[in-house]
């Protein structure tokens, strides 16, 4: 019983002070947005690797993933014949959860897991420790730049996947089940409202902060070599989905109700 209680008791103050550097990194991250901003190269290079690359895996996730809420939805939906209340329920489903998460999830596997092994080889290599010697802020210079392209590339991503998930929904629903395209598009437009959209791209914004903070804070407790690079992108993986999704319920709590 007690190596039960001494096991949980260190199991819970290593939680808690990863916790605590974890804040630490969040909150000096957003005093230098403001303070001491990167330069603009810096941040358009993380935009262009976090966005524009990521962009056709979230466009082929996002299509499908409104295609199959679709045909999930029809098959209930038309033993009550119901079916006009499809385009409302894919649309919201992808504006409000589906596309913010989705797309953070994604996110979370190709960005952040490269971004917590580029980190964790430069800090196995002591390249950051090179950096604090010549008085650089490894964090103003590694972490700001991509937390402030993440703040805007998420959300622009999170539109795409949004816009053609509900496209494949109505493709779907329209030309594959014979759903009435008049009313797919009359119901959609009369419950589906630019707050639901809103809050979708609110909460990607939220997610991508996550996956960055969380990457980066990997990617910096990096040891052991190529083994603890390694073990860096694969945490970065699990913990951001598991943080998203927790944070996820709350802000539906906040934002929604």
């Amino acid at each position: 019983m007690a190596n039960l209680v001494t096991h949980i008791g260190t199991k819970a103050t290593a939680f808690l002070l990863e916790l605590a550097a974890v804040t630490r990194l969040l909150v000096s991250t957003v005093a230098l947005v403001f303070t001491a901003p990167p330069k603009w190269r810096h941040i358009s290079a993380q935009m262009f690797s976090m966005g524009v690359l990521s962009l056709p895996v979230v466009l082929v996730t996002g299509a499908f993933m409104g295609m199959v809420v679709a045909a999930q939805s029809y098959y209930l939906l038309h033993k009550m014949t119901m079916e006009v209340a499809i385009g409302p329920l894919v649309s919201l489903s992808m504006a409000n959860e589906l596309g913010p998460v989705i797309t953070a999830v994604i996110l979370a596997g190709r960005v952040g897991a490269s971004m917590a092994a580029e980190l964790g080889t430069m800090k196995v290599t002591e390249q950051i420790d090179a950096l604090r010697a010549m008085a650089t802020s490894p964090t103003r210079y590694l972490v700001v730049p991509r937390f402030i392209s993440a703040i805007f590339m998420v959300p622009l991503l999170t539109a795409f996947g949004i816009f053609i998930g509900i496209a494949g929904g109505a493709l779907v629903a329209i030309a594959l089940k014979g759903v009435n395209a008049a009313y797919f598009m009359q119901y959609m437009y009369y419950y589906t409202e630019a707050s639901d959209l809103r809050t979708g791209l609110v909460k990607s914004a939220v997610f991508g902060g996550i996956i960055v903070i969380v990457a980066c804070h990997r990617g910096f407790a990096a040891e052991g070599g190529a083994e603890g690079v390694g073990k860096a992108a694969t945490r970065t993986m699990v913990i951001s989905c598991i943080v998203i999704l927790i944070v996820d319920f709350f802000l539906d709590m906040l934002l929604l109700y």
